[in-house]
């Protein structure tokens, strides 16, 4: 069996989500996702997410692709939740190349395109502006 994690905040979910999420549970037979908490992603954005971690983790549970959720709770830790999950492949988006090849000997590193035009940051910032 081939296990692959990815990581993310997952705030706002949109189609972007579901499609690297797709294609990372297609390169293997196990999806593990780790779900950014609110402290890191304040440390990462410098704001917290417009949804709850709790809610961010159930929204990711509730697809059928994902095998499994946990709450990522620093970026330092990569290393160690790979190891902890097992996992063969660590997948996430090209907007992060190179930043965790730190990890490539514990597991493979792909990095995948993203979904064009659409980002959390821009629907959040788009959604402000109506007022």
């Amino acid at each position: 069996m081939k296990k692959v994690i990815t990581f993310g905040t997952f705030d706002v979910f949109h189609v972007g989500h579901i499609n690297i999420l797709e294609r990372a549970a297609e390169m293997g037979n196990y999806l593990v996702v780790g779900v950014s908490s609110d402290q890191l992603n304040f440390s990462k954005k410098n704001r917290y997410p417009v949804y709850s971690e709790a809610d961010r983790c159930r929204i990711i549970a509730s697809l059928k692709f994902v095998d499994e959720v946990f709450l990522e709770e620093s970026l330092e830790l990569k290393k160690k939740y790979i190891e902890q999950h097992n996992a063969d492949l660590l997948v996430m988006g090209d907007d992060w190349a190179g930043r965790f090849d730190w990890v490539k000997d514990v597991c493979e590193v792909l990095y995948l395109p993203r979904t064009p035009s659409i980002s959390t940051t821009e629907i959040i910032e788009v959604v402000k502006n109506l007022k």
